[in-house]
């Protein structure tokens, strides 16, 4: 058995014994062109012992990488609590730089522009006004309209990603107690999408996004990795956890879609650039807040930024970014990811093409992200960062407390 092959199998063990609990899954989606029946139990410290083991064998860097974030996950779950920045390069494979107030401000006012073009006000009923304009859908009409987008976007999508794999959606409604409100999970070519009814937002345009973000975006890359799997033995770990290195790629493709699949929808490009503007401040506060600055101040910065964010919002996006072992790494790839991949949109076609192919192919890193575009910004912000004209960033980084207001 090959060291991949072996860390697969503890993966597995791993998941069944969180799945078991009824703790977070370990595994979201299943690469594996093999399906088999559910693995024996190994608690947390049996895992983390057998993939140091693992660990000190291998000789793959991609298997190397894998091991490494589920080992600082692990350590994570057991009780260490590292800095916030190695925590991320550990497990999400780039740094938590964070990016400068007045670039967060400047892409907030790109959002503002955006809703103003529609009508819709940026106060404190900025949610509720775009909610309203965007079509409200009853819960009954939401899967239809996802599906009809899904066949609508689909020749676009796999002309750009190059890809002819299968995949067969099926809709679920869930009632979770959690952040999300879409979350797309699977196996090989089978796509499960659900819908937090607590949580979703039932509108024209969320159908429209969502076909792009979960079916087109995560199901269609994820059968697409797996599709491959099927006829090559790859060298990477073949089952993806958001606990990973590969989940800025995913969710910062999936959020960025409509800028090269949609441009000219203003609705959807609207939620696009809005959804890039609120990761950024959520970035800023998981930076300040795991830094030590006092939740009053945190509250007030975000209040200045988001003024639409209701108390029960903000305790949420505090909380996950700092308490919650899990989202305390992957809360961190929706802003690194979503800002790399709005300045890929206005990168040349070539070079457009080479990094989507490529993401349809394999979980690309945020290190294969760079490679990919050399002259792009630094995934998860720091040095080489890109301003909203194109001018190149300094060094004045965020370093926890918080300068400017929005």
């Amino acid at each position: 058995m090959s060291i991949r092959d072996a860390v697969e199998d503890v993966i597995r063990a791993w998941h069944r014994h969180q799945t078991i609990r009824g703790a977070a899954a370990v595994i979201d989606f299943d690469l594996h062109p093999v399906r088999s029946g559910p693995s024996e139990p190994n608690d947390l410290l049996t895992t983390f012992l057998r993939l140091r083991e693992l660990n000190e064998q291998c000789t793959e860097p991609v298997v190397r990488q894998r091991i490494g974030a589920d080992l600082a996950y692990l350590r994570a779950l057991m009780g260490e609590r590292p800095a916030l920045d190695e925590y991320v390069r550990a497990t999400q494979g780039c740094p938590a730089a964070g990016w400068p107030a007045d670039y967060v401000a400047a892409v907030g006012e790109t959002a503002r522009r955006c809703l103003g073009d529609l009508g819709v006000s940026w106060s404190a009923t900025t949610g509720s006004e775009l909610t309203e304009s965007e079509g409200p859908l009853s819960a009954s009409e939401v899967a239809d309209a996802i599906r009809q987008a899904t066949a609508e976007y689909e020749p676009a999508v796999r002309r750009l990603a190059g890809t002819d794999a299968v995949f067969d959606l099926t809709i679920e409604e869930a009632d979770a107690d959690a952040y999300w409100a879409y979350w797309l999970d699977g196996a090989g070519s089978r796509v499960r999408l659900r819908m937090n009814t607590r949580n979703a937002s039932f509108t024209k345009v969320r159908a429209r996004q969502m076909a792009l973000h979960e079916v087109l975006g995560h199901g269609l890359q994820s059968a697409s990795m797996a599709a491959r799997c099927a006829v090559e033995d790859v060298a990477w770990v073949r089952l993806l956890s958001v606990h990973g290195p590969q989940q800025v790629l995913l969710e910062g493709w999936a959020q960025a879609m409509p800028l090269f699949l949609a441009p000219d929808d203003d609705q959807l490009i609207a939620r696009t650039r809005l959804a890039h503007y609120t990761h950024l401040v959520r970035a800023e506060l998981q930076l300040a807040l795991n830094a030590g600055s006092p939740i009053e101040s945190c509250v007030e910065h975000a209040q200045s930024r988001v003024p639409w964010w209701n108390n029960n919002d903000l305790a949420g996006i505090l909380a996950d970014r700092s308490t919650d072992p899990l989202l305390r790494s992957y809360m961190w790839a929706y802003a690194a990811g979503i800002d790399w991949f709005t300045h890929l949109a206005a990168a040349d076609p070539g070079t457009i093409s080479a990094v989507v192919r490529a993401a349809y192919r394999a979980p690309l890193t945020p290190t294969d992200l760079e490679s990919l575009w050399p002259e792009g910004p630094r995934v998860g912000g720091g040095t080489r960062g890109i301003d909203a004209s194109g001018e190149e960033l300094g060094d004045d980084l965020p370093g926890g407390e918080f300068v400017s207001g929005g």
